[in-house]
């Protein structure tokens, strides 16, 4: 087929930011975008998945095109669907639109869901993928990793100094980082699907973990509250007047199988889980009874020890760490024992983005390609 003309290119890159709207209110679903070009290449319709169960983004794109769309090009940022879900296959509405053209840029992973380009190639209709597939790769990252591991997609963030310390000596750490970074994690909660902590941090911080996004269009794109999870191992941390269990958003404690939770009986949801064989919980339990709950991406924002178990498992798909410019010397450090003894075991990271927030520095990173997870001891 002819390389993509700069229109598509430009239209493709629409739809990713179209896409991009979805974020937080989408779940299990991934986000898509979708914008239709007519026979001269005008952009006539777009649209994005604005919420699990609602139209899907080729629906909304070619309803907002009519007509117009008749002979045109769809590009689309995921693979249009085959499948009959909430709502019909994405497929047949192209098809009865009168589509000539799809271009999409990633393939749908999902067995349920996949075989739409070869669907809508049998009914007459040209279809090629891979336009700005990185990009789009990047926009759907949390949905394409939980569908592709079978488990929630795992942001693990945190806050530290120059040297690598989240809290003095004395335990105090409110505030490391500046208010333009701590707004920016309300932001990173309003797109998960669950944020989960430590019994340290919720016996220490007793954190709310609602979201309170400053993103106007965030604001508007109806997002729903995370999920809230205290990994509780010994039920000893959460209690009555917990922050946790105000009601502003649903909320799940993590147990040991052999833990006495009988005082959160009608406060909150408790999961039984087994315990790791070094400390806490084993985590891939953890995750797949997040996965069974819907969870397909998770915000972990617990200290030091609950990340070191993560890392551990090889369970942490991203990085995000604010690194305010400041210096302590001494309290504890931003990751605790991951089961590394030894640099040739580190895992390594590829910087994917680095941004001023305020006075701070906001590191975006991801595993290297070939790195893996220390054993389990």
């Amino acid at each position: 087929m002819a390389p993509a003309a700069p229109a598509e290119r430009a239209a493709m890159r629409r739809a990713i930011a179209l896409a991009a709207r979805g974020l937080g209110s989408t779940s299990p679903n991934p986000v898509v975008g979708c914008v239709i070009l007519d026979v001269s290449g005008q952009i006539v319709g777009e649209g994005w998945h604005r919420r699990a169960g609602g139209p899907h983004a080729e629906v909304e794109a070619l309803r907002d095109a009519g007509e117009r769309s008749r002979g045109g090009t769809a590009l689309v940022t995921l693979e249009p669907c085959d499948h009959t879900g909430r709502t019909g296959p994405c497929t047949q509405a192209l098809i009865d639109a009168g589509i000539a053209r799809v271009r999409y840029a990633v393939a749908d992973p999902n067995p349920a869901a996949t075989g739409g380009s070869s669907t809508l190639a049998a009914a007459g209709i040209e279809v090629e993928g891979g336009l700005l597939a990185e990009e789009a790769e990047a926009g759907n990252l949390a949905w394409l990793t939980s569908v592709r591991l079978g488990r929630p997609f795992v942001l693990w963030k945190y806050a530290a100094t120059l040297d690598g310390r989240t809290a003095a000596a004395d335990g105090t750490s409110r505030w490391i980082s500046s208010p333009e970074s701590r707004a920016d994690v309300h932001r990173l909660r309003a797109q998960a699907d669950a944020v989960v902590v430590g019994s340290g941090t919720a016996r220490t911080d007793d954190p709310q973990l609602g979201s309170r996004p400053r993103d106007a269009e965030l604001l508007d794109s109806g997002i729903t509250q995370p999920l809230r999870v205290v990994v509780d191992s010994n039920a000893t941390a959460v209690k009555p007047g917990a922050r946790v269990l105000d009601g502003h958003a649903p909320t799940l404690v993590a147990v040991a199988e052999d833990a006495d939770a009988a005082h959160l009986e009608g406060l909150a949801p408790v999961v039984r889980l087994p315990r790791a064989p070094r400390r806490g919980l084993n985590i891939p339990a953890l995750l797949d009874a997040l996965h069974g709950r819907d969870v397909r991406s998770v915000l972990l924002e617990g200290g030091p020890t609950l990340a070191g178990a993560f890392v551990a498992a090889g369970a942490v798909d991203q990085v995000v760490g604010y690194l305010a410019p400041a210096l302590l010397g001494a309290g504890p450090a931003a990751l605790a024992d991951a089961g590394i003894s030894t640099i040739a075991q580190a895992l390594r990271l590829d910087i994917t983005d680095a941004t001023r927030l305020g006075p701070d520095l906001r590191i975006t990173a991801v595993p290297t390609a070939n790195a893996t997870p220390p054993e389990e001891s």
